[in-house]
């Protein structure tokens, strides 16, 4: 199989499109599962309402997330890689992972586990981060290059 750059970005893609499928999902089917999830787990009955408002919260970055990485999928598909818009993208995913992360730090009060939840996407943010700053020295050097033609 003769695997290249369209190829990875048209994947990428498809799994941006499916984990919008399923948060859609979720999202709609929310009142079925939570209280499932409530029955077999160490969240208490009353705990619920917080639970739905951590995860219809979160869901709120994730949405935000999502159509960030399609519309920056959509940049470098164009041939648009170094560019300030792509920065501001990443920067954008980062801080809806930094806000996932707080929601589910918070939400440690009433269920512990998710400190999981919440180290992954802060540790996430910090990839994002890191990706974000190379991205902006490529677009100083590309610029400083540009200039020297």
């Amino acid at each position: 199989m003769d695997w290249n750059k369209d190829k990875s970005t048209r994947l990428t893609a498809v799994f941006v499109f499916l984990f919008a499928v399923i948060l859609l999902a979720a999202d709609v089917f929310g009142f079925i599962w939570m209280p499932w999830f409530v029955s077999v787990s160490a969240i208490k009955p009353e705990h619920l309402p917080f639970l739905a408002a951590t995860i219809y919260t979160a869901s709120i970055f994730a949405w935000i997330c999502l159509y960030t990485m399609f519309r920056l999928l959509s940049s470098i598909r164009e041939g648009k890689v170094f560019t300030e818009q792509n920065s501001s993208m990443l920067r954008v995913i980062s801080w809806c992972c930094a806000g996932a992360s707080i929601v589910f730090l918070v939400s440690i009060l009433y269920y512990p586990p998710f400190i999981i939840i919440s180290a992954a996407a802060g540790f996430m943010m910090m990839i994002v981060r890191v990706v974000k700053n190379i991205i902006q020295q490529a677009i100083g050097m590309k610029n400083e290059l540009d200039l020297t033609v």
